[in-house]
């Protein structure tokens, strides 16, 4: 056994090595690797645990390789910094940059101080300069760490500087903070997900236009309509659905077409200038359809005598109202900025995806009613939107944009042709004949194809007139029930969800900050308004925010709030013209109930992208969203099946089946009344999407990154930055209304 003086000297470390504890120095023991290195498996020579390569160059790990697109999700700039060059001297080998990566930037210098103590922040870290890491010793100033070298021998040592001492001398100085560019060359700052280290990455924009750019007038309109257009499926196809179940006219009909129009101009007005101020068009959303559904097709107005449609309409306008003014409660008196707590992306996620696919009973059952009109119609939509997306025409992609408007323009002409050559004419019979009163067996077996393939079978466009001005309380005195009122109130919750998720997905892509929770409580109050408004006017279904604006911007690259306006005036001039309401109404069923497989299938697909904003790779995630719209398929299948007779005969639709569970649900307590609002609301895919959602998300443990907690921004922050006062301030001074409810100002 060697003796203590018999052993060899031990070789003392060159140089001012990273910052370490001293009694690990002194027992030489193992260094915790970089985060990196304990995932990778790479033991690196900077942290002092490594050994030189067999080359004599230093084993250092290979960088991933620069995107060369910027990534939206996780905010990664387009252009990746160069790094400078390593000073080159007699006894110096040069670090090729390909395998050593770029040095660290001053926005990196807490991330690499963190990797390099274990995954801790370090206090005292300073920025690096020239490439070389500067942190703070525990016990003196910063000391540049000294560049390597190989010996003649084949030892790794440090490079001595002129005067030869080694780590010596004043530090480098940290180099000054870049300038504040300009608006259109601003690198924008994005929050999307709560991190745990409170980090926000900056990425530039990738908006054509952002928030509060306005092109010229000519643009600006060629913008407005191309923005609106793609949204013309949202806007005008639920009128199409809900009117016709109520026994109404085509004439009916098309009067309903220009009071949604009206009503989406006016409130999507009242919205960008008075709510969150994000470009973001209000609507007739389908949030709203599946208990409009229930509502028509309740037992109380079966076998009505005389107009149902207007009986109808009139219940639907007093539970709309009532629900309306429960929404505009819920944000103004700051409720819901408490509530925000509670919702993620992935309970947004699991519930939009429930509205989505909840409308599956109605889709391709009507489409089979004329299967070579209804499947053109849905292959041209699938073929423009995927397989002819990227192709542009004078700069833009027209069929990405412009799915639904070309789709059923190329479907409408191809029907028209048919019916002019008599495909679908059949000698004696009669369209307009009830079925009932058919007594030949051969008008009996073609009049389905008469009725669902012609175009010619709507006479709403003949009759409508030229000027027709909407006004409120057009059908009639509102009615109003407690029991409609109280479903529509727990869907108002379901549209306030819908609504969270769509503020911050737009200011993402819209380049701003995300909303304070008091622009997002004044949004949400906002959006109670508009609907009170579609109640009066008489539109069937609530007016809150379009989740499908997101795509909308997402494809058109236009997120300008002049834009978005300009149209919603548009919007309200063609509702004033009878003709075009009178064209909408005549599109055939056929082709309306094609064009909404596509349009609830984005819906669907909308909300599965929401998961994004959190860790979609989580296990916990991936259950808890998995539950949601499992059970929100299941347990509503439950309640429509309870107590229904296969062989039973019932007056209602097939399609239709799914909203009349109040007459036969699980619910059977004394109070007839509290059996139609449970039965009701529990058939609801997406009440129950979001009720498993909403308690297992914030039951199940999970760090806030993993979760994907919403990022809002800060009423301080807010009124410090004058480019985030300029988004989100209310104009011509209404602000100061506001000041006294501190949660719904800025």
């Amino acid at each position: 056994m060697a003796t203590k003086e018999q052993q060899p000297p031990r070789r003392s470390r060159p140089g001012a090595w990273p910052p370490a504890q001293a009694s690990a120095v002194e027992s030489n023991a193992p260094r915790q690797p970089l985060s990196w290195a304990r995932r990778t498996g790479f033991r690196p020579m900077a942290s002092g645990d490594s050994t030189p390569s067999t080359s004599g160059q230093i084993a250092l790990p290979r960088p991933r390789e620069p995107e060369k697109h910027p990534d939206l999700d996780a905010g990664r700039s387009q252009n990746p910094p160069i790094p400078p060059p390593l000073p080159a001297t007699s006894n110096t080998e040069r670090v090729n940059w390909d395998r050593v990566g770029p040095p660290a930037q001053p926005d990196q210098a807490g991330r690499n101080a963190r990797d390099a103590n274990g995954g801790v922040r370090t206090a005292g870290s300073v920025p690096p300069s020239n490439g070389q890491a500067m942190p703070a010793t525990p016990n003196g100033p910063a000391r540049p760490i000294p560049v390597l070298s190989t010996t003649p021998n084949g030892h790794v040592g440090p490079v001595a500087p002129p005067n030869g001492s080694l780590g010596s001398g004043p530090p480098n100085p940290p180099p000054p903070p870049p300038s504040r560019p300009r608006r259109d060359e601003e690198a924008v700052t994005l929050p999307q997900v709560m991190e745990d280290d409170d980090e926000v990455e900056i990425r530039p924009t990738h908006m054509n236009y952002e928030l509060r750019d306005t092109p010229g007038l000519v643009p600006l309109i060629l913008y407005a309509v191309q923005h609106y257009l793609s949204m013309m499926g949202s806007l005008i196809l639920i009128p199409l659905i809900i009117v016709p179940a109520m026994g109404g006219t085509k004439e009916e009909t098309s009067e309903v077409v220009s009071t949604v129009l009206f009503i989406s101009g006016v409130t999507t007005l009242l919205h960008t200038f008075f709510g969150s101020r994000l470009p973001l068009v209000q609507g007739p959303s389908f949030v709203f359809l599946a208990p409009a559904l229930a509502i028509i097709n309740s037992n109380d107005f079966q076998g009505l005598n005389g107009n149902n449609f207007k009986h109808i309409m009139k219940q639907l306008q007093g539970s709309l109202i009532i629900s309306s003014a429960f929404q505009a409660i819920l944000g103004y008196s700051g409720i819901m900025s408490l509530l925000i707590r509670l919702i993620t992306p992935v309970v947004t996620s699991a519930t939009i995806t429930a509205i989505g696919l909840s409308f599956f009973s109605y889709g391709f059952t009507q489409v089979g009613t004329c299967l070579e009109i209804g499947l053109v119609q849905m292959m041209l939509v699938i073929i423009f939107a995927l397989y002819l997306r990227k192709i542009r025409v004078f700069g833009h992609r027209i069929f990405l944009v412009y799915t639904v408007p070309l789709g059923l323009a190329i479907t409408w002409a191809l029907a028209f042709l048919l019916t002019e050559l008599g495909a679908y004419s059949y000698k004696g019979c009669d369209v307009n004949i009830p079925l009932s009163n058919i007594v030949s067996d051969y008008c009996r077996k073609h009049i389905s194809r008469m009725k669902y393939c012609r175009v010619d079978t709507s006479h709403a466009l003949r009759s409508s007139p030229w000027f027709r001005f909407p006004y409120p309380l057009q059908w009639g005195t509102p009615v109003f029930n407690w029991k409609l009122a109280l479903v529509m109130c727990s869907v108002s919750i379901i549209a306030s969800v819908d609504s969270v998720g769509t503020y911050h997905a737009s200011s993402v892509f819209a380049t701003t900050r995300a909303p304070t929770p008091g622009v997002l409580s004044r949004g949400i109050t906002i959006e109670g308004v508009s609907s009170i408004l579609a109640g009066l006017w008489g539109t069937g279904v609530g007016s809150t925010t379009l989740t499908e604006n997101i795509h909308t911007i997402g494809i058109t690259k236009m997120a300008s709030r002049r834009a978005v306006e300009v149209g919603a005036g548009i919007m309200i001039l063609l509702s004033l013209v009878g003709k075009v309401g009178g064209f909408i109404a005549s599109i055939p069923d056929v082709m309306v109930a094609a064009l909404l497989c596509f349009m609830w299938a984005m819906l669907a697909a909308i909300g599965l992208s929401t998961l994004r904003y959190s860790e979609a790779g989580s296990s916990r995630n991936n259950i808890i969203v998995g539950l949601s719209l499992f059970f929100s398929l299941s347990v509503p299948a439950y309640f429509q099946q309870y107590g229904i007779s296969p062989n039973a005969n019932s007056p209602v639709p097939s399609y239709f089946q799914p909203y009349i569970v109040a007459s036969h649900g699980p619910f059977h307590t004394g109070y007839g009344g509290v059996n139609y609002v449970l039965n009701t609301v529990l058939s609801l895919n997406m009440v129950i999407a979001f009720l498993v959602a909403v308690v297992l998300d914030n039951t199940v443990p999970g760090t806030r990154q993993e979760r994907g907690m919403y990022s809002w921004s800060e009423k301080d922050d807010a009124r410090r930055e004058a480019s985030f006062s300029r988004d989100y301030e209310l104009p011509f001074r209404v602000g100061r209304a506001f000041r006294w409810v501190r949660w719904v100002g800025l």
